[in-house]
């Protein structure tokens, strides 16, 4: 079973819906009992840093997505859920993130002919032998929606990255700690296999 963490911050049944498309068992649910049982847990998330916080911490799912990485438990952050996992963002300053790796959300930079927020299809340049990216070809494209960006202080961790004005790391990968700042799940193909390989991680093939 697949738990979709409900915190109020949108494309949640986007993700439910895609992943019951690939056959997935999944709940959406903010009860820490439910969230500790499944076999993998995904942090989605559209919206502003700061409020962000505020709900998971008023949820009590801090303390809970740290139970959850401490076990091992397969744990996916997806655009603004990537952002959380990290330690700060200029969106909200003086508010902690989840600090589950090292690493700041910054601005993407203004430049001309440059919107933001970057919404669209972009390339990504994929490192080889990420789990998540097996099966999918360098340079595929994925959907992105969003104005700020990662800079993670261990590049080691990244999965996968982008260029929108400046180079953006678009998916981490650190021990069960997985996380994209495009959408997978409005990603056509290429976003349900990345789904499909998250869901398949530890499964016998």
């Amino acid at each position: 079973m697949i738990a979709v963490i409900d915190y109020d911050a949108g494309n949640l049944k986007s993700v439910e819906k895609a992943l019951i498309s690939l056959g997935e068992e999944v709940v959406v649910s903010r009860e820490r009992d439910v969230i500790l049982k499944a076999d993998k847990v995904i942090l989605p998330g559209v919206g502003a840093f700061g409020d962000a916080m505020e709900k998971l911490n008023r949820f009590g799912m801090v303390d809970t997505i740290h139970e959850v990485v401490a076990k091992k438990t397969p744990f996916l952050g997806i655009c603004l859920g990537l952002q959380l996992i990290f330690e700060s963002s200029e969106e909200a300053p003086g508010v902690k993130g989840l600090s589950l790796l090292p690493g700041k959300i910054l601005r993407i930079p203004s430049a001309d002919g440059l919107k933001i927020p970057h919404m669209g299809w972009n390339s990504l340049k994929i490192k080889d032998g990420a789990t998540l990216f097996q099966g999918i070809a360098d340079g595929s494209y994925v959907y992105f929606v969003h104005s700020y960006y990662l800079k993670a202080d261990d590049e080691s961790v990244v999965a996968a990255s982008t260029e929108y004005g400046t180079h953006i790391h678009a998916s981490i990968e650190s021990e069960n700690v997985f996380a994209c700042q495009f959408h997978p799940e409005k990603s056509s193909d290429a976003g349900l296999k990345i789904l499909k390989n998250f869901a398949g991680i530890g499964r016998e093939d």
